[in-house]
């Protein structure tokens, strides 16, 4: 059976959208509606002390929880907090997106029938159009599909885009969840981890809409991102994988070049020639 057709004829009963948030709820919102599947949708909002709080929106073929935390304690904390309740719910697969991204639709379901037909994969990705925060595109990331090719280029280049990632809720548990060890790279900590004793893959097609926000993670707390990132490195580095060097020194560079010099460039060599 192929992944289109075993899509076709799956359900979502043990699949959630984990979705943190922290203010924000026209993007939350946004975010929601963009959920287009055969069956029901369930989702879980883990509102990490958004003032006012964050409303679950009355959207049709979507059940949605919200899991307040008091106060805001950062994304990795409410991912924990999420994982185990939807681990306690019974739920076998979380769905990561994040507030201003949109999902494509149907991506719920390809991804599902996809670790259905693939027990060893505990976190698959899908290939992401990277957009503005009017919708406008700007550059699409197509990162390798095979566990192996992941494994070599992970610490070079993102491999797997976090909003984008279905993860097998057991394995993420498993290897410790997501943690505050690594600030502002806790998805290439679990990534790292998870691929220690399972497989990380993508769907080579299109399944996320990811809105380049300069006010988010990668732009505010940027520094805090790269050092952790070389950390991480470090901590996995491997003599004789060409990628790991490359990808030390790529994030060298990141520390000493301006965020906005970075997207610049980035979009100069992802956008197609024809569109230029």
């Amino acid at each position: 059976m192929t992944n289109s057709s075993a899509a076709a004829q799956t359900t979502l009963d043990d699949v959630a959208v984990l979705m943190p948030a922290y203010n924000g709820q026209a993007d939350v919102d946004l975010t929601l509606a963009s959920f287009d599947e055969s069956a029901p949708v369930h989702v879980l909002i883990v509102d990490d002390g958004s003032a006012p709080p964050i409303v679950a929106p009355a959207l049709p073929n979507l059940k949605i929880e919200v899991l307040r935390i008091a106060r805001n304690g950062g994304i990795e904390r409410a991912l924990h907090t999420g994982i185990d309740a939807l681990a306690q719910r019974g739920f076998r697969y979380a769905a990561r997106i994040d507030a201003g991204d949109r999902a494509v639709p149907g991506r719920l379901a390809r991804q599902r029938a996809f670790m259905e037909q693939h027990p060893r994969v505990a976190g698959l990705g899908m290939w992401t159009q990277v957009v503005t925060r009017a919708g406008e595109p700007l550059f699409m990331l197509t990162p390798p599909a095979e566990p192996r090719a992941i494994r070599r280029q992970r610490f070079f280049r993102s491999c797997l885009a976090h909003p984008s990632m279905m993860l097998r809720i057991d394995a993420v548990r498993t290897v410790g969840n997501y943690r505050a060890d690594y600030r502002s790279a806790e998805d290439l900590d679990l990534f790292a981890r998870l691929m220690e004793r399972y497989d990380c893959a993508n769907l080579p097609e299109l399944g996320l809409y990811y809105e380049l926000n300069e006010g988010g993670i990668s732009a505010t707390k940027r520094r805090r991102q790269i050092v952790s990132t070389l950390r991480l490195q470090l901590r996995y580095f491997n003599v004789a994988n060409p990628y790991d060097w490359m990808g030390i020194a790529k994030n060298l560079l990141h520390l000493m070049l301006p965020y906005r010099t970075l997207q610049r460039i980035k979009r100069m060599l992802l956008t197609p020639r024809a569109s230029r």
